[in-house]
């Protein structure tokens, strides 16, 4: 059992249920609609979402002609989870998970559209919080 949040608080779920992949995307359309180096979402065929709250503050962006969705709080923007295209696969934007989740990421997919500035990042000075 999982449960998570969006970052206002409005919307809370439950996941039940074990997820099959863990990826780390690169490709163009999860990097604009999360504004980073990619996205990390855990992806299921057999979990189960229940939504405890806020279910009526979701709104589904489907890209036309593509299987890209995304799901968010139309208070705060948060990333959610979300039913691929009403099928069995339920995509969970990581980081709106409160639980702790003992996968690792499987692999980064769509290395061939990632950023230009997306290298060697782990090489790159590291803070607790803001630099001093």
């Amino acid at each position: 059992m999982y449960q998570g949040a969006c970052l206002c608080g409005s919307v809370k779920f439950e996941i039940e249920g074990e997820f099959e992949h863990f990826y780390l995307c690169h490709c163009s359309y999860c990097r604009k609609d999360t504004g980073s180096a990619h996205a990390a979402n855990l992806f299921s065929k057999f979990a189960k979402i229940t939504w405890l709250s806020g279910e009526s503050d979701l709104k589904v962006f489907r890209l036309e002609d593509t299987r890209h969705n995304k799901c968010f709080c139309q208070h705060c923007g948060s990333a959610l989870p979300v039913q691929v295209n009403n099928s069995a696969m339920l995509v969970v934007p990581a980081g709106c998970l409160d639980s702790d989740i003992q996968l690792k990421p499987d692999a980064n997919i769509f290395v061939g559209s990632k950023a230009n500035w997306d290298n060697k990042l782990e090489q790159i000075k590291a803070f607790s919080g803001f630099p001093e």
